[in-house]
């Protein structure tokens, strides 16, 4: 895999959104689940102690991938998947730490999530992750990402605990809608912006539910694979999948 590769202005950087991407996220999504409550819980860390730590994990990768020339990769998959471990734990710290409760912090995260959005909209005309080539428009592409990989664990613990739709049932459900947003991108005309930040979010509470069903205890409708084994399973098939999918920087939208 060519991990370093200069970006010319007619790139963004960003990987092309091709079936690799979704493949990665989607794995990463839940290597951040698993991930994060290793630290929180296996370590007893707790939840506001693996959000610090987590917290100036991603600022240092987020300042590398701004800083970098380059569309690398490495940095931007290990951006995400910190995004996702701080999403995480901050996620649990806001529901169960602050006592907000799921429908509550989905709600509260919900609307951050927006708001980041529309921010980034008025500021640049465009949340178009096509257009994601400055500092300006990464720092608002990232912060975007912080807040729906934080939200899509509140969401998915929603569904699974609050809702009583458990980890599989949580599962059907977040992989029914990508499948009906796939559908909508080949069948419609629908902006494809929408259905990429629609898609985006889903598939984190869907990791979300699918690396609580691997590492949670029988008696709650987990697999009990361990969280560290699972992490560590999950880090080997990104791994794999990141050698088998070319990941490339996508072509810059005007």
């Amino acid at each position: 895999m060519n991990t370093r590769k200069e970006i010319p202005d007619s790139l963004a950087k960003v990987p092309t959104i091709t079936l690799g991407f979704w493949v990665l996220k989607i794995l990463a999504t839940t290597l951040g689940e698993t991930g994060g409550d290793a630290f929180s819980m296996s370590l007893n860390l707790g939840y506001l102690t693996s959000t610090v730590i987590f917290a100036v994990v991603f600022a240092t990768a987020v300042y590398f991938q701004i800083r970098s020339r380059f569309f690398h990769p490495v940095i931007y998959w290990i951006t995400i998947i910190a995004t996702t471990t701080v999403g995480t734990t901050l996620a649990d710290f806001f529901t169960r730490s602050l006592g907000l409760g799921y429908t509550g912090g989905t709600s509260i995260l919900l609307l951050l999530l927006l708001s980041s959005l529309w921010i980034w909209r008025m500021n640049t005309g465009s949340v178009s992750v096509y257009q994601v080539a400055n500092a300006k428009t990464e720092a608002f592409y990232w912060s975007t990402i912080m807040f729906s990989q934080t939200l899509g664990t509140a969401l998915g613990d929603w569904t699974a605990d609050t809702l009583d739709y458990g980890y599989l049932g949580s599962i059907g459900i977040f992989g029914s809608l990508l499948l009906l947003i796939t559908i909508l991108h080949f069948k419609t005309t629908i902006s494809r912006t929408f259905l990429f930040w629609s898609a985006f979010i889903l598939t984190r509470p869907l990791g979300a539910v699918l690396g609580d069903f691997l590492d949670k205890p029988l008696d709650h409708g987990g697999l009990n694979q361990g969280r560290f084994t699972a992490s560590g399973v999950i880090a080997l098939l990104m791994i794999i999948s990141c050698l088998i999918f070319s990941q490339k920087a996508a072509a810059r939208s005007h």
